[in-house]
């Protein structure tokens, strides 16, 4: 599989942890562990939004954490945690994931899970 993005979560700005993060070109992945390993996923079309936070301490090992919110049903909240360079993830992630939505013809009422066609300006009207 070709990543777009790979990284490790960091410990005092070295990647000596058993969590890893990757992102494909529809995709976010989560895996974690050494013996027992678990990987999670995020369709990129799912994600609803990505924020940032750089504490004191990351900023003076260069990391950061990105958070993703999505609407996947069994990891709603992913946090990129400790990784390098993570304005320029999240600027990254936040293009792949406006490119997975227009690839998909995501509609707003898919976004938001909008019950109520009044407010959508027609957008959810069959042709």
């Amino acid at each position: 599989m070709d990543y777009i993005w790979k990284d490790r979560k960091r410990f005092l700005g070295m990647p000596i942890t058993f969590t890893q993060y990757s992102m494909s070109e529809d995709r976010l992945f989560l895996e974690t562990g050494l013996f027992n390993t678990r990987q999670e996923e995020i369709l990129l079309y799912r994600v609803r939004d990505i924020s940032l936070r750089i504490s004191l301490g990351q900023r003076l090992f260069g990391v950061g954490s990105v958070i993703v919110q999505s609407s996947d049903k069994s990891l709603p909240v992913l946090e990129l945690r400790n990784i390098r360079s993570p304005r320029e993830v999240k600027e990254t992630l936040h293009q792949q994931v406006e490119e997975m939505k227009l690839a998909r013809r995501m509609r707003v009422g898919e976004i938001m899970d909008v019950q109520d066609t009044d407010e959508t300006d027609g957008e959810d009207i069959l042709d």
